[in-house]
């Protein structure tokens, strides 16, 4: 529940820097800052939005704590839409601690995580869209999570949104109209008319629905599972993706007993690699567990890259990868090409692996500037196949995919009312369910547990 007291906490990230600034939000957000704060010149009155040199002192023994920049934002014209104050001081640890602790003395309250950013969205300065995005801006891991989110912040979701919405009132209109208007001899729509309407807008809604993955996987990255036998170099070829020994590497077999996930930057999307254990069917009961963690991880994977050691004879290991592999869109690895062939891609096709399949060496790293474009492209096609055409227009949360699937079965069913004849009130019920459904996406309507959802996974200070 919103109180409308004072927060205060750093809006810089912990540790020490050249720079910190520590935010006050509340009706004496620039009362408390004043107290702490003096100017270092005589002059005029401190202006909003202009920024002063002075010195933060303990209000209680006057000692100097530092000298900082102060700048105050009045209400409404703020972060926040309530007062706030900023105080630019230097970035040592104990010194932004200090500050925070002075302002606390003095009234205010430590804020929670979002805290700001969620009484923004409170007093109107933004809605749930742009509210995600900011936390989206603040994770993006690359180019493409960066533009997405820039989009949604400046209201590109936003708006196709209320276009959706806009056409549902659109369609209750007629369903008033022919309420208020049964007795009168007017040309009112028809059903059919209604019904086509509803199907056009039913298919756009399914069009934003669709970009849910395009919107996952820009956000997040797109998950590859490397699969393989034992010993096969599937923790050699992660290390070597990432450029770090982060898997062990033994010629012992079922070293890997759990997933290791990383994120590798190969282009505009980032690649969230995940190394597991070896596929073989004679393994001790860990390692077991540690294969059953493989098959999960593939059944959440958007891509796959099996590896084979060519320098070995086909085992009956090497069907299951290949069994494994034919879920997912992916790439194959022909792994130690240093050595001579005793497993070859003509007998993998002929055993059935269709993935496209690449010659490699983890070793040696050859063939590592192909694989990283290769890599590269796969994700970049995986993110475009789900593309809405609107650009970087995208659902990127399950909660936005949920209300939308919800006004879709509303809309369905008061296309099925109105095609069965029922009267306009009860159609008009689904239409509004519909509304309400698309109003939760930005906030217009909604609950104090989705708030708490949402802001939760900000940082303090934010």
């Amino acid at each position: 529940m919103y109180v409308a007291d004072t927060i205060v906490a750093p809006a810089t990230p912990p540790g020490s820097g050249a720079v910190a600034i520590v935010r006050l939000s509340g009706p004496r957000a620039i009362e408390i800052a004043r107290s702490l704060w003096r100017p270092l010149r005589k002059g005029p009155t401190l202006a909003p939005r202009e920024l002063r040199l002075g010195e933060v002192r303990d209000p209680k023994s006057g000692a100097p704590v530092d000298r900082a920049l102060l700048a105050v934002f009045p209400a409404p014209r703020s972060l926040t839409g309530e007062d706030v104050a900023e105080l630019q001081c230097h970035g040592g640890r104990y010194l932004v601690r200090r500050i925070v602790a002075l302002a606390a003395d003095a009234g205010a309250r430590p804020a929670e995580p979002g805290e700001f950013t969620r009484r923004a969205y409170l007093n109107g300065r933004i809605d749930l869209t742009e509210a995600e995005a900011i936390a989206d801006l603040i994770d993006a891991r690359g180019d493409a999570a960066l533009a997405q989110a820039l989009a949604q912040l400046s209201g590109a979701l936003a708006e196709r949104v209320a276009g959706l919405r806009a056409r549902l009132i659109a369609l209750r209109a007629r369903l008033e109209a022919e309420i208020d208007f049964s007795d009168e001899d007017l040309n009112l729509p028809s059903r059919a008319e209604f019904a086509r309407a509803a199907d056009a807008l039913a298919a756009d809604l399914r069009a934003l629905i669709d970009t849910f993955r395009r919107g996952r996987i820009v956000r997040d990255g797109a998950r590859a599972v490397i699969i393989g036998k034992p010993n096969a170099g599937k923790s050699s070829l992660l290390n070597l993706l990432l450029g770090s020994d982060r898997a062990i590497v033994t010629p012992i077999p079922g070293a890997t007993r759990d997933v290791i996930e990383e994120t590798v930057a190969i282009g505009p999307i980032p690649l969230v690699l995940a190394d597991t254990a070896g596929l073989r069917a004679e393994a001790d009961p860990v390692e077991k567990l540690g294969i059953e963690r493989t098959r999960r991880a593939a059944a959440g994977a958007d891509l796959t890259i099996a590896v084979f050691d060519s320098s070995r004879r086909w085992e009956p290991a090497d069907d299951e990868v290949i069994a494994l592999a034919a879920r997912l869109p992916g790439l194959a690895l022909l792994n130690k090409s240093d050595l001579p062939p005793m497993l070859t891609a003509d007998e993998l096709r002929a055993r059935g692996l269709a993935l496209p399949i690449m010659e490699f060496c983890a070793l040696a790293g050859d063939g590592l500037g192909a694989l990283r474009e290769r890599l590269a492209a796969m994700v970049e096609e995986l993110a475009d196949s789900s593309n809405s055409g609107d650009g970087h227009v995208a659902i990127t949360r399950e909660r936005h995919r949920a209300a939308l699937e919800t006004a879709l079965e509303a809309l369905a069913a008061a296309t099925k009312a109105a095609n069965a004849g029922m009267p306009p009130e009860i159609v008009a019920v689904d239409i509004m369910a519909a509304t309400d459904a698309l109003d939760a996406i930005t906030g217009a309507v909604t609950t104090e547990d989705v708030l708490d959802l949402i802001f939760r996974e900000f940082c303090i200070g934010k």
